[in-house]
């Protein structure tokens, strides 16, 4: 219900927007975001793999980054995700359009990410890694580079169920 609250009253603030002729304008509600590329998406179906999310949300702008939340013990999908675009103004394409849309019978929700912080285990990873390489260097200066988007999945062999060549019907109702 919560989600469905979010969705309605997006819808109508775009409306509102639309009909006062705000959008595009810094008193759109979008322009508090636009320096920020990145999206939250939230009720995705547990079935949906990095590709499958790519697919839905590339129809808005060349996609940079995908990090689909998964649980830490089983590496299943934990429903939401976030994506960031090269170009900030494809989120505001994304929250306006696929907000509310119904994907494997879930009402995804679709919303602006004002500053992303990449997973606690990412940085510490990287920091590790980077620590590791300044020792085996034996350089004198020991620097700990700071991670950046889209290292979520370095080294990491990312698996799916589904065939690539067999596709699925992402607007299908649940079995």
């Amino acid at each position: 219900i919560r989600t469905m609250n979010v969705i309605s009253e997006i819808q109508r603030i775009n409306q509102l927007e639309l009909s006062k002729g705000l959008t595009h304008t810094p008193a759109s509600w979008h322009s508090k975001y636009s320096s920020s590329a990145w999206i939250n998406i939230g009720s995705l179906p547990l079935n949906l793999s990095e590709g499958d999310i790519i697919c839905i949300f590339s129809q808005y702008g060349e996609i940079d980054d995908v990090h689909l939340v998964r649980e830490a013990d089983t590496g299943k999908s934990r429903g939401f995700a976030f994506l960031k675009y090269e170009d900030a103004r494809s989120c505001v394409l994304a929250v306006d359009n696929l907000g509310g849309s119904c994907v494997l019978g879930r009402m995804l929700r679709v919303d602006h990410v004002e500053r992303y912080r990449l997973p606690k285990h990412v940085i510490e990873r990287e920091e590790k890694e980077a620590l590791e390489a300044a020792e085996e260097d034996d350089s004198d200066e020991k620097k700990i580079e700071a991670a950046e988007a889209g290292h979520a999945y370095k080294g990491q062999e990312l698996a799916s169920e589904y065939d690539i060549h067999a596709g699925q019907d992402l607007f299908a109702a649940p079995k």
